[in-house]
């Protein structure tokens, strides 16, 4: 199938018909299925890795899981958040080959500070990308997982075998290690 059918198909497509073509092994359907969703779960596969590297790994190994699973997508909630599901999931098995460390403590000594968000709007993608990829890998799983999929302390908790307290540490920890590192770009607190 050439470019321009392949493109015309896809947009003719429904979410329905994809997941069948899909659940049938048909390569056309999940080709179209992987140039669909690759582009935006690459954005949440790199939030998770070290590197641009391991972090198509981890997207190429969550396709894999997705085209072998996607028969037991319900239809309930989004067909996005479902795939976004298997990338966060296998971006964090990833994590658990390497050893991630978890502070286990107590709010005490954690300060709230705040930062100028119209400075951090101005940030292009790449840049804030790469910020958070400076994170100890303890703090950014739990920031991306809390601020950003929004997951709550309780199911992070739950997701890395860790305690709800220690979610929230890792969580204000990350927020007062991500200041440090917009200081860092020219980014002021507030």
């Amino acid at each position: 199938m050439n470019q321009t059918k392949t493109n015309t198909k896809a947009s003719q497509l429904d979410e329905r018909e994809l997941i069948i073509g899909c659940i049938n092994n048909d390569v056309q359907y999940q080709q179209i299925l992987y140039k669909q969703f690759a582009p935006k779960m690459m954005g949440v596969s790199l939030r998770y890795c070290n590197s641009k590297m391991e972090a198509e790994d981890v997207l190429q190994d969550a396709f894999i899981k997705i085209f072998d699973k996607i028969k037991t997508y319900r239809g309930e909630g989004s067909f996005e958040g479902w795939i976004r599901k298997i990338v966060v999931f296998t971006a964090l098995k990833s994590n658990d080959k390497r050893v991630r460390k978890f502070e286990p403590g107590s709010l005490e000594n954690v300060q709230e500070q705040g930062f100028d968000a119209k400075a951090i709007s101005m940030l292009e993608t790449a840049n804030l990308l790469s910020i958070l990829q400076e994170l100890p890998e303890g703090y950014r799983a739990v920031f991306n997982l809390y601020a950003i999929e929004g997951y709550s302390h309780k199911e992070i908790g739950k997701m890395l075998d860790i305690s709800d307290v220690t979610s929230r540490t890792q969580y204000s920890r990350a927020k007062q290690y991500l200041i440090k590192l917009l200081a860092k770009y020219g980014i002021q607190r507030v």
